[in-house]
């Protein structure tokens, strides 16, 4: 059926929503795929719903092509799973929480892992039902403290979430290849530019992680890859390269100095220079002083409690690393309140020893090794200590990954050295393990009839998102350009031409490839400009657009590739030449 602009459910915009920071979410709007209904809740409207439905199709083919079988769990979910597993409380406040009319507890689903889990305790119980892998695509709610770029950062989204369940590691770690591929070729199809990275599990629990990152300036998430390799990673998964250990024995020894008005790392090292100071006969820099951050450290259900976190003086504590790292708790800075209420943190000039004394953990970052030596705070004002020797004079608890990566760091396994993206998370993969399955007491019989706890992955693609990171990708300062294969129409049939015989035309052509089996979009409008009909076409992004305009009088019709070459063929041939196009994608 034949879908005409004169009856279609749209209206465009030419000036840009007053909400909108990134392309997409000006240019979905603007183009009438989606409508705001409130912060991070968007419509979908006719063109937006065809285009969700392709991207659907495209996950649902794929994941069928690896065995997996589609479900629809419920979006309202009772509280009873999820205290199983203590993501009631891990989520935070990012759960939707409601209560019934009997006052029982209930949440929006941002995840599944717990129905999925408990759904195959109830349906199996021998090995011999196994592997299974089971997916669904259903809407999932979480409570975004921040809600923007439109669909991509919202608080209710399109979302493919698979599980697979297998009785061995062997069988979870083929699941996950298996998922693995069909991820790439699902991003593939849509032509989606993106990187594989290593990624943190948080609060999914389990071992193996990878995230598939869209490159985009606008991306939320930094990734790195290396210049020399195929290494890549989410920031918050980048492992240090740990610090070189030294002999402590004939090491001088600490000594500590006034150091007035010396609270900063610029105001020390400019502190240590003019008095003289030296590290191995080279002048002070910043690399040879430590931080001493002092925060705060909240575990699910507990009182927060302080940490101190070392890191080389020349780097900045990256939040979301150190937030990966201590997962599911959640990270503040200490504040004036902590500071007067435990004496011993004397502010700007904080140092490793009074928070051991005071039975305060400290994790170091991986460069702060035994024998390295640092100009750090002595515990008192205006005052610090040089030649602070780790191993000698304080001993870190334990090492964390919380310091920022730069640019130009090294990468891993001599692959040279790092380089920073930007990208947009559009799925991710776990090997979960038997986390949930040990909480949810899940046990068959194995082949020797013996009960054992099967194993599981867990791998999602956000279906939505994926939306607005091709119109990330793909746009031009005209509009959208959707790919063949998602596209809400595959041709824009644009009568441009008020002759009767040119709409007659446009209607053949239309019909013609409507019978032919291509999704045609008709611009009939009979009191709109050819020049509105052109930047409405440009700004909805058809792959193809036939125009009927003054050629038509020739006997020509002209054909644009949207972002690519337009040609004037022959009006007899203008069909042929469309399903060629169309058949080639």
């Amino acid at each position: 059926m034949i879908t005409r602009m004169s009856t279609l459910f749209l209206r465009t915009l030419r000036e840009d929503p007053a909400d909108a920071e990134v392309p997409s979410h000006k240019l979905l709007v603007r183009a009438g795929y989606i409508r705001r209904v409130a912060p991070g809740v968007y419509s979908w409207l006719p063109l937006g719903l065809k285009v969700l439905k392709n991207i659907e199709n495209v996950v649902r083919e794929e994941m069928n092509a690896i065995g997996g079988q589609e479900i629809s769990l419920p979006a309202l979910l009772p509280r009873d799973a999820y205290e199983v597993t203590g993501r009631w409380t891990e989520y935070g406040d990012a759960l939707f929480r409601l209560k019934d009319r009997k006052g029982a507890d209930y949440l929006l689903g941002p995840t599944h892992e717990e129905m999925f889990t408990s759904l195959v305790k109830d349906m199996y119980s021998s090995y011999k039902d196994l592997p299974a892998i089971l997916y669904q695509i259903q809407t999932k709610y979480r409570d975004e403290e921040r809600p923007r770029a439109g669909i991509l950062r919202g608080r209710e989204f399109v979302m493919k979430d698979s599980y697979s369940f297998d009785m061995s590691d062997d069988g979870l770690d083929a699941a996950y290849q298996k998922h693995r591929r069909a991820y790439q070729n699902v991003f593939d199809r849509l032509g989606v530019e993106y990187a594989i990275c290593a990624a943190t599990s948080g609060a999914m629990g389990g071992s193996a992680s990878e995230e598939f990152l869209a490159v985009s300036p606008n991306g939320e998430d930094t990734f790195v890859r290396a210049t020399d390799g195929v290494y890549a990673a989410n920031v918050e998964a980048v492992v240090t390269q740990p610090g070189q250990t030294r002999p402590i024995e004939g090491q001088p020894a600490s000594v500590e100095h006034d150091t007035p008005n010396a609270e900063t790392i610029a105001a020390l090292v400019e502190w240590a220079r003019g008095a003289g100071i030296t590290v191995d006969g080279r002048e002070v820099t910043a690399a040879d002083t430590l931080k001493c951050v002092v925060v705060k450290v909240t575990k699910p259900g507990e009182e927060p409690q302080l940490m101190g976190i070392l890191v080389p003086g020349d780097r900045e504590v990256d939040f979301k690393r150190l937030e990966a790292s201590l997962e599911p708790a959640t990270v503040e800075m200490a504040v004036e309140k902590d500071f007067k209420n435990n004496p011993f943190l004397v502010k700007g000039y904080v140092g490793p020893k009074a928070l051991a004394a005071n039975d305060v953990a400290v994790l170091a970052d991986p460069r702060i090794v035994e024998g390295t030596a640092w100009i750090t705070g002595a515990d008192a004002p205006q005052r610090h200590a040089v030649n602070m020797v780790c191993g000698r004079d304080f001993t870190p608890d334990g090492f964390i990954e919380a310091a920022e990566i730069r640019e130009g760091d090294p990468a891993p396994e001599g692959q040279g050295t790092l380089t920073l993206e930007r990208g947009i998370e559009i799925g991710h993969i776990f090997q979960l393990g038997r986390k949930y399955t040990e909480a949810f007491d899940v046990q068959f019989l194995d082949e020797s009839g013996k009960r054992s706890v099967p194993t599981m992955g867990s791998y999602g693609i956000g279906v939505s998102r994926l939306i607005a990171v091709l119109a990330e990708q793909r746009h031009d300062d005209k509009g959208l350009n959707w790919p063949m294969e998602v596209a809400p129409f595959k041709v824009h049939v644009v009568c441009a031409n008020k002759d009767e015989a040119a709409a007659a035309a446009a209607e053949e052509l239309a019909q013609a490839l409507d019978e032919a089996g291509v999704e045609v979009l008709l611009d009939d409008r009979p009191k709109v400009s050819p020049g509105v009909k052109f930047k409405d076409a440009e700004l909805l992004g058809m792959p193809l657009v036939a125009i009927l305009g003054r050629g038509f009088a020739d006997g020509t019709i002209e054909i644009r590739e949207r972002g690519g070459e337009t040609r004037e063929v022959p009006a007899a041939e203008a069909l042929e030449i469309l399903l060629e196009a169309v058949a080639q994608g």
